[in-house]
């Protein structure tokens, strides 16, 4: 079971969780910082490489969480063009597609492993989608898509993965793709998230930011951060919200408290 609260203000810490993370000051090395992020796609290309495509769950509610993408729609029939930034092995992405038969999807990803994997997909077909590499804080999305002719951008659990220092070029390079009047629907890690107060010490790279044992790293957001994020790019918000969800697993009688961020910017 499980439930969930939408809100503006963010989870409030157990003491005990106020104290593992004010004891955890101890930040990772620069020389190794700069290791994981030169490093950076080597670490997720080994993650899929150890996964396959049976990490994460297919993702069924991305229609119900985001009404949007029924809702931007002009008429019941309209062929809509969208990108998923960072798509994985295409967990979002097939679903949408086999929902939807009026989408056409771009879709890219930072690791070469994934996007092969999106193509060995017994679904992928090139009439409905174009799949390439991509690392969303260098390389040019005009290389393969047209500018301004995207009608939805979604950026699930993909700008966590990306230091908090270049975030702003993966959002200025997806601008550019996006029809004005347009949004970017955005879900990520949310401040306080049951997997923020796992990390062990040792794993802290700055405020809100971890690496994982295997080199991938994650940052957790604020409302705050994230709408100064997306507005110096100049995106307008319409929503910018905390989901928290309480997961009760009730043979082991444990209570995970889950924080996501959810919002949608738009281009003007």
């Amino acid at each position: 079971g499980a439930f969930q609260k939408k809100g503006h203000s963010a989870r409030v810490l157990s003491p005990e969780e106020a104290e593992k993370l004010a004891k955890d000051q101890v930040l990772v090395s620069e020389f190794k910082q700069l290791k994981l992020e030169k490093e950076a796609q080597k670490n997720w290309d080994l993650f899929y490489k150890r996964n396959s495509t049976n990490f994460f769950k297919d993702r069924h509610w991305t229609t119900r969480e985001f009404q949007e993408l029924k809702a931007c729609r002009e008429f019941a029939d309209q062929k809509l063009t969208i990108l998923e930034a960072g798509c994985g092995v295409g967990n979002c992405l097939f679903p949408l597609l086999e929902e939807d038969v009026n989408i056409f999807a771009y879709a890219c990803d930072f690791s070469p492993r994934a996007v092969e994997y999106v193509k060995k997909n017994a679904l992928y077909s090139a009439e409905r989608c174009k799949v390439f590499q991509c690392d969303l804080t260098k390389d040019d999305l005009l290389d393969n898509i047209p500018a301004d002719s995207v009608d939805v951008v979604t950026l699930i659990f993909v700008l966590s993965a990306i230091h908090p220092d270049k975030m702003n070029l993966a959002l200025k390079n997806i601008y550019k793709v996006l029809k004005p009047g347009k949004c970017v629907l955005f879900r990520d890690y949310g401040l306080y998230d049951h997997a923020m107060l796992r990390f062990k010490s040792g794993s802290k790279l700055g405020e809100n930011f971890y690496v994982r044992q295997d080199g991938t790293r994650s940052y957790f957001f604020t409302e705050e951060f994230l709408s100064q994020l997306f507005k110096a790019e100049g995106y307008e918000q319409v929503v910018n919200e905390y989901v928290q969800r309480e997961t009760v697993n009730r043979k082991e009688d444990l209570r995970v408290p889950r924080v996501f961020l959810q919002g949608k910017f738009q281009k003007p």
